[in-house]
């Protein structure tokens, strides 16, 4: 005798509906099965689109069917429905029984025609009818609102679908929608509530049929992750499959197989003992989440944090379990990135080449995208520390000086401020290393300050427009960079206030070199092309500088003075000039910019405009917090520079002072004390001008003479304080309470005025110009080897060599070449690192380079007489081997000055000096120098190169 199945409320739900739509007068549903005792007995199901009361009776003899059946008659005006489950054979039935009950049988509970019913289909996938727990689990599963219908054929995999969706929330309103099912999804499910608890809560058979449905559709990883939701670790399965992946990895630490045992516990350990599909999973859909965490949309910050969650679940679970010591530098997790900027604090003590080892080893770590601030700080560390392996020379002249703060110096500056705001992460062990290193940095660049102030102290005697001393005075800005520029088109000068040597470092930076070129003035002999800087009047401070620059001579007042003065100069060198302050900048509504600022722009005249933004930033605290400066954080700045390429109109970048900035800890108050010093209040004095100037007032606490850390000025360029004037060059003092910076004082990031100038086209050039390619513009230590190799940049100084024997640094020195003696315009100092991507002069004994071997090649040779006016070998040797040492890329621009450096013709446009070299070296097609980037880099294909031409060495 074949064993009736079980049937529960949810079957007899089913059989009802497709039962009872034929013969809805009915009230008796005979049926074959056993009922479960755990049901309900009575219960309202919705029945031909009404609800009808059931009660359900199990019986097993006729007799108790017939008086069941009587007594359910006898009820007055019912409507209920007796179910009756037994296993009487219809046949002992009369037919007067039979006639009141639907179908006049016991009908059989068959699965697979219920679930075609359900879903509407007349035929059913074969598969299906092996498969009773998809039946069962169907039947079980039927939302309120029915099973999609349609469908002639049911397929399996449309009803596991259907399943999952309602089992699991995967689907509308779920994490994923279920026709697109993958790894990803499924590990988004995990991390989620119900989905995971409900599917924890389905018999084995079920459990087992969907974790078997969803290995087929998402791989591998599958079994793993659902067993570990089975075992309501759900929640945990991400952060388990990091530390898994940490664990099964090659060269994992000895007893990795017991910790993963430990982590993943025993019947999911057991049962899937090779969890590598899973933790590849894993790894693969985080650095999938990190990369979209790098858009900075609203999806990426929901990534990061997604991220986030996982990592540092499995960074608490690795604690608790005692992993962390064993996977200390993991390359995921959060407390390898934290170990790995330890280690680069230890190396900071170290060697600048330990240092530049570990921070290779933290932009490694797969987090550092979602740190950029912790990486910028490291990497500013590991620039310092290079900066101090570099031989100082003295500073033997105020123009040389200058120089250096815009081509050395002021990015030290631009360092230590992203420094000194410390790690954001903020490790204590790491923020102590910064701050010793910090201190010998400053400790070094006040000696530049103190020695700086004796040398303007003894120059500001003298110095006037009529004799500079070999300085490019504030007050000849215009006649001697913008006159010349205005030569070949009408400029735009935009006058930054309070712009530092650090801060135009930055804002240089961001300049887009493909839709601006970089000139300045042709450099004289030994001296490489570099920034202009200018020395500003004294004291330092806007009335004075910002008339002086723009009046064109040594004066003081307000914007009154600084309008009449700008136009009275272009007058007297036949040209209009109209300037713009603060108000007069900004459009109305729904305008970037003021219309009459749009008109002057669309003319001939010279145009300037004053932007307050950094100066106002001191003013009002917001400088203190930045530790970068970028072209839309100036108001205006993008939309001047955007007007100013649509009219073809040049660009002057300058500043009328610079600016240091407050380094007192947040406690210090304006009435703490006199004495100087770091982390000190302001000095009590009489005869205070500003922040850093005062008068010789005579009874005041200083007996009205320069003190410590001060310099005494006067002369024809000192216009105040009746040509008298006591400034602080070192940073830590101010006379006034504390603001975010200041300015006004006698430190080289005060005094120096860094000058920047960009033309849209090289067409408008001026005479004795030159191209300064962006590798020109950073200093050799601010790139060191993994630097240079991760952003394709030029050759600069290598880390300095590992530390000596007797404990202390050995500096490596740098190729230099001689530069001209004394005071210089655009002079730097006695020696220079040779730019990067030139070449130093080779010593006559000195062994061929790669590429003057190429040069000397036959091959070359036969090259060369196929193209017209080809450079000379000289030339193409140089550029050669600059891009070889600047790991086979370039910008275009930096090629053509490395042509000019070494004798060769003026390349006034780079891109089609390049087209010849290609001509001369890409033999028979192949590509050994290529345009990349959209024309933004030359690349170098070094070993095709030695190939081609036959120049391998054995």
């Amino acid at each position: 005798m074949t064993a009736r199945p079980l049937v529960d409320r949810k079957i007899i739900e089913a059989l009802l509906g497709t039962e009872m739509g034929k013969t809805e007068d009915r009230r008796l549903l005979l049926v074959n099965a056993r009922y479960e005792e755990a049901a309900p007995r009575e219960f309202t199901a919705r029945i031909g689109g009404r609800a009808r009361q059931v009660r359900v009776i199990d019986e097993d003899s006729v007799l108790g069917i017939v008086d069941a059946w009587q007594r359910h008659r006898a009820e007055p005006g019912s409507d209920r429905l007796l179910v009756v489950a037994s296993g009487v054979s219809v046949n002992q039935l009369g037919w007067d029984l039979r006639a009141y009950a639907v179908g006049r049988r016991s009908l059989t509970v068959d699965r697979a025609e219920i679930v075609k019913q359900l879903f509407g289909a007349a035929e059913l996938d074969a598969r299906m009818y092996r498969e009773t727990w998809l039946l069962d689990a169907l039947l079980d599963a039927e939302p309120g609102d029915g099973w999609p219908r349609g469908e002639a054929l049911l397929t399996r995999d449309t009803a596991v679908r259907s399943l999952v969706r309602v089992r699991l929330g995967l689907g509308p309103g779920g994490p994923g929608d279920p026709l697109d099912l993958d790894v990803s999804v499924l590990l988004a499910w995990s991390r989620t509530i119900g989905g995971p608890a409900r599917f924890a809560e389905l018999a084995a058979a079920e459990r087992a049929g969907i974790t078997g449905w969803l290995t087929e559709i998402v791989g591998a990883a599958a079994p793993a992750l659902l067993a570990l939701v089975a075992d309501g670790r759900g929640q945990d399965a991400m952060a388990l499959g990091v530390l898994g992946a940490a664990l099964s990895a090659p060269g994992a630490p000895a007893g990795a197989s017991f910790a993963l045992g430990g982590l993943f516990g025993g019947s999911a350990f057991r049962a899937h003992q090779d969890l590598q599909p899973f933790a590849d999973a894993v790894t693969g859909t985080l650095a999938r989440w990190i990369a979209e965490a790098e858009s900075h949309t609203v999806q990426g910050a929901e990534a990061g944090q997604r991220v986030h969650a996982v990592l540092e679940r499995a960074d608490r679970l690795a604690e608790e379990t005692d992993l962390l010591r064993v996977l200390r530098t993991d390359s995921l997790l959060p407390s390898g990135f934290r170990a790995r900027l330890r280690d680069l604090a230890a190396a900071l003590d170290d060697s600048s080449r330990a240092a530049e080892a570990a921070l290779g080893q933290v932009v490694l770590h797969q987090l550092a995208s979602l740190h950029p601030e912790s990486c910028d700080s490291a990497r500013m560390a590991v620039r310092l520390l290079r900066w101090l392996d570099e031989p100082l020379p003295p500073v033997e002249s105020v123009a040389r000086a200058v120089g250096d703060q815009v081509g050395q110096w002021g990015w030290v500056d631009r360092a230590l401020t992203v420094l000194s705001s410390g790690d954001p992460i903020g490790d204590p062990v790491v923020g102590q290393a910064y701050y010793r290193l910090i201190g010998t940095v400053r400790e070094r660049r006040a000696s530049l300050d103190g020695q700086f102030a004796r040398r303007l102290a003894a120059w500001t005697t003298t110095a006037s427009q009529l004799a500079p001393g070999g300085a490019l005075l504030i007050e000849d800005v215009l006649a001697r960079l913008v006159v010349p520029l205005a030569a070949q088109a009408p400029p735009l000068v935009l006058v930054l206030d309070g712009m530092s040597a650090a801060v135009a470092a930055q804002l240089g930076d961001e300049i887009d070199r493909k839709v601006w070129t970089e000139v300045v003035p042709a450099p004289t002999a030994g001296v490489g092309a570099h920034r202009a800087a200018a020395v500003s009047m004294l004291p330092s401070v806007t009335t004075i500088s910002r008339a002086s620059l723009l009046t064109g001579e040594a004066k003081s007042g307000g914007q009154n003075v600084e309008t009449a003065g700008f136009a009275a100069f272009w007058q007297r060198h036949r040209r209009t000039g109209r300037l713009f302050h603060k108000g007069r900048i900004g459009g109305a509504e729904g305008h970037r910019l003021a219309p009459a600022l749009l008109e002057e722009l669309a003319g001939d005249g010279v145009v300037g405009v004053v932007l307050n933004t950094i100066d106002d930033a001191l003013d009002h605290g917001q400088e203190g917090a930045r530790t970068t400066w970028r072209l839309r954080d100036v108001s205006h700045l993008l939309d001047l520079l955007n007007a100013a390429r649509g009219y073809g109109r040049p660009v002057v970048l300058v500043a009328d002072h610079g600016h240091v900035l407050d380094r007192s800890t947040p406690d210090d108050g304006p009435d703490r004390g006199t004495e100087q010093g770091p982390n000190r209040g302001p000095v009590k004095v009489r005869g205070a001008g500003s922040a850093r100037w005062r008068t010789q007032s005579e009874g005041t606490g200083r007996d009205g003479v320069a003190g410590d850390g001060e310099v005494e000025l006067s002369g024809p360029r000192v216009l105040a304080g009746g040509g008298t004037v006591v400034a602080p060059w070192r940073e830590d003092i101010r006379y006034t309470p504390r603001r975010a910076g200041y300015h006004g004082g006698a430190s080289l990031a005060e005094v120096t005025v860094p000058v920047l100038v960009f033309v849209p086209a090289q067409e408008l050039l001026p005479e004795g110009w030159v191209v300064l390619p962006s590798e020109r513009t950073v200093p050799g230590w601010w790139q060191g080897r993994q630097e240079r190799t991760e952003t394709s940049a030029s050759a600069a100084s290598s880390a300095s060599e590992a530390r000596t024997e007797s404990g202390g640094r050995q500096p490596r020195p740098a190729r230099r070449v001689p530069r001209q003696e004394g005071e210089g315009l655009f002079g730097t100092g006695d020696l220079t690192p040779v730019p990067a991507g030139a070449t130093a002069p080779a010593p006559a004994s000195a062994v061929a380079t790669e590429g003057q071997r190429v040069v000397a090649s036959a091959r070359y040779k036969a090259q060369k007489s196929f193209v017209r006016r080809p450079p000379e070998g000289k030339v193409v040797a140089a550029v050669i081997d600059a891009l070889a040492a600047a790991s086979g890329r370039l910008t275009p621009d930096a090629v053509a000055a490395v042509a000019t450096d070494v004798g060769g013709r003026s390349q006034r446009n780079a891109e089609v000096f390049v087209t010849v070299l290609q001509r001369l070296l890409n033999v028979e097609g192949y590509a050994v120098i290529n345009l990349i980037d959209a024309g933004r880099t030359v690349e170098l294909n070094v070993p095709l190169l030695k190939e081609q031409f036959g120049t391998e060495q054995p």
